[in-house]
């Protein structure tokens, strides 16, 4: 259920409602808003009858939530939520470019990397330092250390840096580093591991599964939103399918249908969602026609000495030139970048 107050409600007011529906079992949240309180019930419990809290003092409407996910529906929130990753905003007007190597090799490479993609456009920094690899033999990332190397980029370029978090375990170190944590495709159900981040206060990139369907995204951003988190961004990154003519099948119909019943902002990763550089330019001029809130790009100074993913990370002249075609296509769109 969710509840809107009028606009002259009294804090006794909004407490009465709170203490009926906590009585009767349910979580209350309100919603981030600069207008009217609106609060949402969610949970197990039996609801009142709508009628019953309608003419409660104070309420001008309460309504039913049809979604299974409650508090990341538009009918808890209406307007879009606009996500901060240190001074960037994500959700608002400008389509944001999140850039860099998959895994982090190097200071070396990440220092050239971060120059190159920042003097493009890019506004926040990506890179790996703890990788799931499909293969136990495959490198897994410099741990800790590229945490170090990323902090010390950051400082360098003024970038702020998302990185991602692979189990409970290590929840506090990366969030001690990362301005934004990043939840992979292969973590997206892992509900430990997201009930865990829900209780953190730094921003949360959640990856759609390889098989999810997008009631399962957004059910699994509710987890985080459960435990307090709003700070989420989705990412489409494509799921598996029969095809076979890219590493993924990168599906762009889910951000407009997301936009429609989710208040989260959404990127869109054609790196992942294709495997091949020479179609991520193309996948993301689609991405920004179709309402990306931004995209996430891989970049490397030398892909194919890349420990991993090379095939699908572009050499910073390419990305020089995906800026410059977004920066074109934009405005098309009512955005910016």
């Amino acid at each position: 259920m969710v509840i809107t107050f009028e606009a002259n409600a009294t804090a006794e007011q909004l407490h009465a409602v709170e203490a009926k529906l906590r009585d009767l079992g349910f979580q209350v949240v309100r919603a981030p808003s600069t207008g009217r309180v609106v609060l949402a019930a969610v949970g197990d419990g039996a609801l009142p009858p709508l009628e019953e809290v309608r003419v409660m003092p104070g309420v001008a409407e309460a309504l039913r939530i049809p979604e299974p996910f409650k508090l990341a529906s538009r009918s808890f929130r209406q307007e879009t939520s606009v996500i901060r990753i240190g001074d960037v905003e994500i959700g608002g007007s400008a389509v944001v470019l999140m850039a860099g190597p998959c895994t982090i090799e190097s200071e070396e490479q990440m220092v050239k990397t971060a120059a190159a993609v920042r003097a493009s456009g890019a506004r926040v920094l990506r890179g790996g330092a703890f990788k799931p690899r499909t293969s136990p033999y495959s490198f897994q990332g410099l741990g800790e250390e590229g945490l170090k190397i990323l902090a010390r980029v950051r400082e360098e370029t003024g970038l702020p840096i998302v990185t991602e978090v692979l189990d409970t375990e290590t929840v506090e170190l990366v969030a001690q580093y990362a301005d934004c944590l990043q939840v992979g495709a292969r973590n997206m159900q892992n509900f430990s591991l997201l009930k865990k981040l829900g209780r953190t206060r730094k921003p949360i990139l959640l990856k759609r599964g390889m098989s999810a369907t997008l009631e399962e995204l957004l059910l699994s951003a509710e987890y985080l939103l459960a435990e307090g988190n709003y700070e989420v961004i989705l990412c489409e990154r494509g799921v598996r399918t029969f095809s076979d003519h890219t590493r993924n099948t990168l599906d762009l119909s889910a951000v407009p249908y997301v936009q429609r019943i989710s208040h989260l902002p959404i990127l869109v990763d054609p790196s992942h969602g294709t495997g091949k550089r020479q179609k991520v330019l193309p996948l993301s001029r689609a991405a920004v026609a179709v309402g990306a809130d931004g995209l996430m790009i891989e970049v490397h100074p030398h892909p194919e000495a890349a420990l991993s993913d090379g095939p699908q990370a572009l050499l910073p002249e390419m990305f020089a030139e995906l800026m410059r075609q977004v920066r074109l296509l934009a405005p098309v769109v009512g955005r910016t970048a």
